[in-house]
């Protein structure tokens, strides 16, 4: 076996923005540096984790420092929302209850901030989750991007549901329960001024509510995870490694509309790579998806679920995408940053 060179590491090592990307660089500063030094125990990582003894509420945290702060479909306020929702609800959890934090550039219009905040407590009451709390700090012009707001949310398990990227397991059926691509272009579109305003609107929206009705197919709903930042590429990555199994995706499955489409061919991007914020990965097994498939249709937000591959034991811990000419091609996690600040 030949030896690898270990990867270069210099005492003047600089974070790159493509460390928060969520894609393999987010993955090593993770593992070499971030969970080592808060002592984080070994195990998969999840967007939500529940609060020892087992049963106790289930917590998550996360910070948005999306630009522009407002895109078609939506804007940070909202997004803050409806991220810490998703990320409790991809555990089995119920959301009760956030916690906001803002961090405010000086010079900040208070006409936008207003609008922001606005935005974010209509979410939070269409979501049926009350903001319980927050703080807001004000910084020196230069020290922050305008506005930058973290969530925290707390969230009551819901008992028939346990899914976990651990719980993947050969021969299940991979469920998408909406189109990709959406948020990522929206965003990149308005900040770029590249024209495609007008046929592109981001898909941010609260996905607990689905969950909730896929509760009766309780242990047949192995994983759920909304494919964020990395996009739905990272997402298969990370189901993959955490649970040991591989993935075959049917390319002529996976629900790309036109002007997405359109966009990343213009920009050189590949739509698995970019981010969404309203459509979750189901993994069930293969003679259930069908009934999960029904039940998510049944439900606005899964009104357009579609199965888009299988788990397989014959290429462990590897994602394959079956393309529509009959080849087959890996498909990695993403790297570093495609599109930055989207989320």
């Amino acid at each position: 076996m030949t030896p690898q060179c270990p990867t270069p590491r210099h005492e003047d090592e600089r974070v790159l923005l493509g460390h928060g990307a969520g894609g393999r660089l987010t993955a090593e500063l993770l593992d070499a540096l971030l969970l080592p030094a808060i002592g984080a125990p070994a195990g998969p990582l999840e967007d939500a984790a529940t609060l020892p003894p087992v049963g106790l509420p289930v917590i998550s945290t996360d910070s948005f420092v999306v630009s522009p702060l407002s895109f078609p479909g939506g804007d940070i306020g909202s997004l803050a929302v409806h991220g810490t929702v998703n990320d409790l609800a991809m555990r089995g959890a119920q959301p009760v209850a956030l916690a906001v934090s803002l961090i405010i550039e000086e010079g900040l219009p208070l006409a936008e901030l207003r609008s922001v905040v606005e935005s974010l407590g209509k979410a939070a009451a269409e979501a049926e989750v009350p903001v319980v709390t927050g703080d807001t700090k004000v910084v020196g012009r230069g020290a922050a991007d305008r506005l930058f707001i973290t969530t925290t949310g707390i969230g009551r398990r819901i008992p028939a549901l346990h899914p976990s990227a651990a719980r993947a397991q050969p021969h299940d059926a991979i469920l998408l329960s909406g189109p990709i691509g959406l948020h990522g272009t929206a965003v990149l579109s308005t900040r770029e001024g590249l024209g495609f305003e007008a046929d592109i609107t981001s898909d941010s929206r609260p996905l607990h509510r689905l969950v909730h009705a896929l509760a009766p197919h309780n242990s047949d709903i192995h994983t759920l995870r909304d494919p964020t930042r990395g996009g739905l590429a990272a997402t298969l990555n990370e189901i993959a490694e955490a649970s040991g199994t591989g993935a075959e995706i049917d390319e002529s499955a996976l629900p790309v509309p036109g002007p997405v489409a359109a966009a990343c061919d213009l920009l050189g991007l590949d739509p698995l790579h970019v981010a969404n914020e309203g459509c979750l990965v189901a993994y069930v097994p293969e003679a259930r998806a069908d009934d999960v498939l029904h039940t998510m249709r049944r439900v606005p937000e899964g009104a357009s679920a579609v199965r888009i591959g299988r788990t397989t034991a014959v290429h462990p811990r590897r994602v394959d995408l079956l393309t529509r000419v009959g080849s087959r091609r890996v498909v990695d996690m993403p790297l570093g940053e495609q599109l930055p600040r989207i989320c």
